[in-house]
């Protein structure tokens, strides 16, 4: 195969943790294929699971307001940290959302397509046109998100690194518990799980964790093999399912241990309807 790319080796090193001659090893064996070295590292033990978040691929900023009606998420991205950091780009993003809340639109083309509040004459996308020839750069709006509010939901974010990360949390239950919302949204920003719970992760991705758990111990006693299965299935939930979790304020309960904790002291039971953790490029 041809020659594997110094940058490929160590884009693998920074997903991973692996050695760069093991990563380059992996990725000569998976043919340059990133999915593929990542297994072949699992396969031989060398990493556990990894998330499916690599490398930024922008720069940008993802924003985040809420009124009485609605909360609002919108990922801008720009293709400098400089330009993400602009007051003018700033301003186009908080615009941004201002008029999602105000409107609620169903997606980022129906959002572009309404008229500028502060220039009816023009449209959003035709405002983010003038700021693109203000600030040199190509500037695009990646996805929007609106979470209705109810009168049985308490739904708490939390925004990291200066917009660089945001994540939600919706609660049902009733109101009054957006501080334990926020609580656990700051933990979903600091341990980027990928699923609710383990009932939640798609069989395939089951089957295939535990074809990696078994390559990594075929040559225990056969005895033995499904316990020691069964043992990296629930340390790859640990890891991948919030549930399951660490809460990261108190390393002694899981955050289900934290929701039975929190439930027995209130009225009406708590569950964890819905989370969400955006990261600017990814």
């Amino acid at each position: 195969m041809s020659k594997i790319a110094a940058e490929l080796v160590k884009q693998l090193r920074d997903r991973t943790g692996v050695s760069m001659s093991k990563c380059k090893e992996a990725l000569e064996s998976a043919n340059g294929d990133m999915d593929k070295a990542i297994e072949f590292l699992r396969k031989a033990g060398m990493t556990s699971a990894v998330k499916k978040e690599g490398r930024d691929a922008n720069e940008g900023l993802i924003g985040v307001d809420e009124e009485e009606s609605a909360l609002v998420l919108v990922e801008v991205n720009a293709e400098t940290d400089f330009v993400a950091q602009n007051a003018k780009f700033k301003q186009f993003v908080q615009e941004l959302i201002h008029q999602a809340i105000l409107q609620k639109p169903a997606s980022v083309a129906e959002l572009m397509q309404l008229s500028y509040v502060k220039d009816p004459s023009i449209t959003l996308d035709q405002y983010r046109s003038l700021i693109v020839q203000s600030l040199g750069e190509n500037i695009q709006v990646k996805r929007l998100l609106i979470i209705p509010k109810s009168s049985d939901v308490s739904i708490g974010f939390y925004s990291h690194m200066g917009g660089k990360i945001v994540s939600i949390v919706v609660l049902t239950g009733g109101k009054g518990h957006e501080s334990l919302a926020r609580d656990i949204a700051m933990h979903v920003a600091a341990e980027s799980p990928e699923y609710l719970s383990p009932e939640e992760v798609p069989a395939e991705v089951k089957a295939k964790e535990e074809e990696i758990a078994r390559s990594q111990v075929q040559n225990k006693p056969p005895h033995i093999i499904d316990k020691i299965v069964e043992g990296k299935l629930e340390a790859y939930y640990m890891e991948m399912c919030l549930t399951r979790q660490k809460y990261v304020k108190d390393n002694s309960m899981t955050i289900a241990m934290l929701l039975d904790k929190e439930n027995k002291e209130g009225k009406h039971p708590m569950k964890i309807q819905a989370f969400y953790r955006w990261k600017v490029g990814s």
